[in-house]
């Protein structure tokens, strides 16, 4: 039992030393959209969802012929939690549930061209529900100088000026 709580020690530490290490940059690459609204769907309808919302991003994530932007992906995956929550399933569960069972369409070779054509419909119903696969900006203050002067630049761009103050 000693041997099993040294090794328990070692991975809080491992870990904690992990999360530490992490530079704050990580989580701003994150993109982040809006989501659908769920609340109508029942739960045989939230199910039915779910099942291709986890057939869509086996065959998004394997398929190179249907590879999906960034925010697509982002809009399949929160539109997932989402429906978890409705479901009322844990995370696990609704993995166990529908995306575990979506990776057996790998054993059809004929999976990437049946379903890869309904991932774009599938996106564009999430996005008549008020999804999106870009992030929900404000407009630019054109009475703000700096606002406005930063407005297209990329995410991140805007703030490379300030690193070297940020770090000292």
């Amino acid at each position: 039992m000693k041997l099993w709580d040294a090794f328990m020690i070692g991975a809080v530490v491992a870990g904690t030393a992990l999360l530490v290490t992490v530079p704050p940059s990580a989580a701003q690459d994150r993109i982040e959209v809006p989501l659908p609204d769920i609340s109508a769907l029942d739960d045989e309808a939230a199910t039915e969802l779910a099942r291709r919302i986890g057939e869509a991003d086996v065959i998004t994530s394997n398929c190179t012929a249907h590879e999906i932007s960034g925010g697509e992906w982002t809009l399949l995956a929160g539109t997932g939690d989402l429906l978890a929550e409705k479901l009322q399933m844990e995370p696990a569960e609704y993995d166990r549930n529908f995306n575990a069972p979506a990776y057996s369409l790998l054993d059809d070779p004929e999976a990437c061209d049946r379903i890869g054509p309904q991932v774009a419909p599938l996106i564009a119903e999430l996005v008549a529900m008020g999804g999106a696969t870009e992030p929900d900006l404000p407009e630019p203050d054109p009475a703000d100088p700096d606002q406005a002067a930063t407005a297209d630049q990329p995410d991140g761009a805007a703030d490379e000026g300030n690193a070297e103050t940020e770090a000292d």
